[in-house]
């Protein structure tokens, strides 16, 4: 099955944001494009506002003028839904209501043809519930677009329970033809992205909750160690944080209120008091005039040690080796088999995030994961609160000579970075082993979707097969709630990947 031919006309239904989003990017494509929108007058304005984008674009140098023309002239308004009886595929942007989408949806299979695919942008209700009154449901897909859909290259192509295999196909393959990159998606809570994407929010908000760190310093811990293009906190600010927040409590409702996916009592206080992010000047940080924005915690300058000893295996963490030894400190190995960490002259232990935490042990530091330690700018540090300063120094120390900021955390179990990336890959694990996704598609998705450095998959072969689950299993331990319990799918992976490697 090919992508839907160019001359077919393509309707759009809903002219807020996404509509005219989607619009633009059938019409940029080839594609007569018709708009239609409840609400009288509003789809001449979208189609006014779309001709004005299609003219930056132009200034720009990013479209001819020629092909500006062609496509303003395949532009058309719609004053009623009968206007779009030879349209070959009709998306829908509406408002986020099951009730009013199957109304939409029921109308249109009265006055479209049965070989009309017919598709919903939702991304947050059921494809399968949306469909399931039409007579012919196995031509209703979810297209989901990403907000802007001109700029945004993902596309999750979703399969209700009685979608077709051919509409599925087509989509697909038209979504391709529009320039923008599909990934096929089973119709499960969230798709791929924000279900995979919850516990980037959920564990920088429970670090925060446990009075670890600030949201400044979560922020710059996600970006300058993870990776991470922005903060949980200033992410949520710019989507909204009654949307964010909208999401997360839809999926949580949607899986039976699972615990991995429970919401964020900080969250919904923070909703509850208007405070919404960027759009009301106020959410986890103030964006009225005048406002400063909070620094992160950064430690005062130490002293590096003169020597480190090296002992087991660092894992993740085994570039600092090298890192410590272009620093001018001497580094010892001991070939120990009972654990992975750097002794410091003190005595005391700097040990890569693992679950733990610092008041179980005399005198451990932990660090966080990063996602590349050459490359990160800052490494945040986990002590408990008898933890000795001279311990917690030299750790500062051996650090700031490498060249990074450091940022001193409490004593919170997984840290930031370590425990947002076991669960965003464990998330993943189990999805693709519920045939959500494929493995590839996931990773696609988390790159293109949301900006992630790496896919999960990509992420967990860089980490080793065992890293995530065995941290998991040890914040299951210290919070048995069974909100970081690891996913069968992903102990599943790591001891079959184990058995052909041939250890336990």
């Amino acid at each position: 099955m090919t992508a839907l031919d160019l001359s077919s006309p393509v309707a759009v239904v809903g002219t807020g944001t996404m509509g005219q989003g989607i619009a633009q990017v059938a019409l940029v494509a080839g594609h007569p494009v018709r708009l239609y929108d409840a609400a009288p007058g509003r789809a001449r304005d979208a189609a006014e506002a779309i001709g004005a984008r299609l003219d930056r674009l132009a200034e720009k140098g990013r479209l001819t003028g020629t092909d500006r023309d062609a496509a303003r002239a395949r532009l058309k308004p719609a004053d009623s839904l009968a206007e779009l009886a030879d349209c070959a595929l009709v998306v829908e942007a509406v408002l986020e209501r099951l009730d009013v989408k199957q109304r939409l949806f029921g109308e249109l299979e009265e006055i479209v043809a049965d070989d009309c695919l017919l598709a919903t942008n939702t991304s947050s209700l059921s494809v399968t519930a949306i469909g399931g009154a039409l007579r012919h449901p196995g031509r209703f897909v979810g297209l989901h677009f990403f907000n802007p859909a001109p700029l945004l290259p993902l596309v999750e192509v979703v399969s209700g329970f009685a979608t077709d295999v051919t509409s599925a196909t087509r989509a697909y393959e038209t979504a391709r033809a529009w320039g923008k990159t599909p990934v096929a998606c089973a119709d499960t809570p969230g798709f791929i992205v924000n279900r995979i994407a919850r516990p980037f929010y959920a564990e920088a908000f429970a670090v925060y909750e446990s009075q670890a760190a600030d949201p400044a310093t979560i922020d710059a811990v996600l970006r300058e160690s993870g990776g991470f293009r922005m903060g949980a906190f200033e992410l949520t600010d710019l989507i909204g944080q009654d949307v964010n927040e909208s999401v997360t409590h839809s999926v949580w409702q949607s899986f039976f209120h699972d615990v991995r996916f429970t919401p964020s009592l900080a969250q919904r206080r923070l909703v509850e008091s208007g405070r919404l992010g960027r759009k009301t000047g106020r959410g986890w940080y103030d964006y009225r005039d005048g406002a400063e924005r909070p620094e992160p915690h950064t430690a005062d300058r130490e002293q590096p040690p003169a020597y480190i000893i090296a002992e087991g295996d660092l894992g993740p963490a085994a570039e600092l080796l090298t890192m410590i030894r272009e620093a001018g400190i001497t580094v010892r190995e001991e070939g120990e088999d009972d654990g992975t960490r750097l002794v410091l002259p003190s005595g005391g232990q700097l040990v890569l995030a693992d679950g733990q935490t610092s008041v179980e042990f005399d005198d451990v530091v932990y660090f966080d994961l990063a996602l590349d330690y050459r490359e990160a700018t800052r490494i945040a540090l986990s002590a408990a609160q008898d933890t000795p300063a001279r311990t917690v120094a030299e750790a500062v120390g051996l650090f700031q000579a490498l060249g990074k900021k450091v940022s001193v955390i409490g004593d919170v179990p997984g840290m930031i970075v370590a425990r947002t990336v076991a669960r965003i890959v464990d998330l993943a694990y189990d999805a693709v082993a519920k045939g959500v996704a494929t493995e590839e598609d996931v990773d696609t998705a988390m790159r293109l979707g949301v900006n992630y450095p790496l896919g999960p998959f990509e992420w967990n072969r860089r980490l080793g097969r065992l890293w995530a689950h065995d941290l998991l299993e040890e914040l299951n331990l210290r919070d048995p709630s069974g909100r970081c319990a690891p996913s069968l799918a992903l102990y599943r992976h790591g001891h079959a990947a184990g058995k052909q490697e041939g250890t336990s």
